[in-house]
């Protein structure tokens, strides 16, 4: 997920109320504004919230990520809450089921590789004891990367060194859907990267989350 615009407050930020700031992005979308005042740049590091984030990024391909966030329930009751172990496990029956699911994209591409990504993210739990400490490895320290963008424009469009090395990675290994642009997106919304600019509150914000 990337911007190349600043927006202006239309309704006030939740974590900073009556002040006069910028938010990077989503004024004038409640969902938009709600992801995030109080999601994008925090650190994840919950294996089921990581392979959610990993999968629905890759659902977003060509897509905006409000129309993802507008299925976010819908998907997480038709793919087990991303239970990874129930997801490697799908069929035939669930996968005809799920491309009848009006509730989230209806891409056959996209929903085998959710089956596919769910097999491969088994076998880095396997290797390395977590998709925690797999995907935060790519970053330096584990630690969340500071940018410090004065504006969105700054933002790269997924062509980072951690993003092309976790993509590499993840390619090598067997995944689909996971280009570097889609796992610098999803790097943002996990919290490894802080790219909320400087002049939005959530930058300093989840800078003292790291």
């Amino acid at each position: 997920m990337h911007f190349k615009r600043v927006e202006s407050y239309a309704r006030g930020m939740t974590a900073s109320d009556n002040l006069d700031v910028t938010r990077c992005f989503g004024t004038g979308s409640p969902i938009y504004e709600s992801y995030h005042d109080e999601e994008w740049g925090v650190p994840i590091h919950d294996d089921r919230h990581l392979f959610e984030l990993l999968i629905l990024e890759g659902a977003q391909a060509g897509l905006s990520w409000e129309t993802i966030l507008k299925r976010r329930e819908t998907y997480r009751a038709a793919f087990d809450n991303f239970e990874i172990e129930k997801v490697a496990k799908y069929g035939s029956d669930k996968i005809a089921a799920l491309l009848h699911d009006e509730g989230i994209i209806r891409n056959k591409l996209k929903v085998n590789a959710a089956i596919k990504n769910a097999n491969v993210a088994l076998d880095i739990q396997k290797e390395f004891g977590s998709l925690d400490a797999y995907f935060w490895a790519f970053v330096p320290g584990s630690k969340p990367l500071q940018p410090d963008f004065n504006s969105m424009s700054e933002v790269p469009p997924g062509d980072t060194k951690e993003s092309i090395a976790t993509s590499k990675d993840l390619n090598k290994r067997g995944m689909t859907f996971v280009g570097p642009t889609i796992t610098y997106a999803f790097m943002q919304s996990a919290g490894m990267t802080n790219d909320h600019q400087t002049t939005c509150p959530r930058h300093q914000a989840c800078k003292d989350m790291a």
